[in-house]
């Protein structure tokens, strides 16, 4: 899983580190974040406590690659909305009264990491992500704190905003963020294309324009 952090790191210019106007964590915030949870759960001192806190990282996981509300994510059934195979991520969310699905692919090695704790704790199917908001909230931000971040981007909801921030600073089309991030309308996602003065220049120096 490192490899994997090490490599979408690798993929964002460094002149896209300065903070926009959405609030959202850097690189290095996110994978010391990452790392924190790993941690966490590796560490485990027994086998009850590593299943427990198993989901947590695993929700952990899979907010950061899909970019997906928190509360998305505690619906989630791993036997049922998650493609193994492909490495697609089936979300659903209420709009205007009506469900409203829409499925994100991620690394396939977010949902081997799925499949892997099932396997050790084959009792959990179905179960995975069925926390409760409050306890997820507390334990992100301890581990938010043991990876020391600020306070004020110690929630949840600066994952969605740190995905979206990377996609569109990653060139991915507007529409296709609108997409994964499930927003009714582009004008929504746009806020996330706002750029320092800084950065313009460089997106401009990049594809030769200056």
């Amino acid at each position: 899983m490192e490899a994997l952090v090490r490599r979408r790191a690798s993929n964002l210019p460094t002149a896209y580190q300065s903070a926009g106007p959405v609030t959202h964590l850097s690189e290095e915030q996110l994978n010391a974040l990452t790392k924190e949870f790993e941690s966490w759960y590796d560490e485990s001192p027994n086998r009850h406590i590593k299943k427990v806190r198993g989901r947590y990282w695993l929700t952990f996981l899979t907010l950061r690659f899909t970019g997906a509300r928190l509360q998305e994510v505690l619906l989630l059934d791993d036997s049922q909305d998650i493609d193994y195979r492909l490495g697609e991520i089936k979300l659903v969310t209420l709009k205007r009264r009506k469900k409203v699905s829409r499925t994100v692919p991620v690394p396939l090695q977010v949902v081997t990491e799925v499949a892997r704790y099932l396997a050790q704790y084959p009792n959990m199917r179905s179960q995975v992500f069925k926390l409760q908001q409050g306890n997820f909230r507390n334990v992100f931000y301890r581990r938010c704190e043991k990876a020391g971040i600020p306070r004020n981007l110690s929630h949840p909801h600066i994952v969605r905003h740190t995905m979206a921030i990377n996609l569109c600073r990653g060139s991915v089309p507007l529409t296709i963020v609108r997409d994964i991030l499930g927003h009714s309308s582009i004008q929504t996602t746009s806020i996330y294309l706002q750029f320092s003065g800084i950065e313009s220049k460089q997106i401009l120096r990049d594809r030769g324009f200056i």
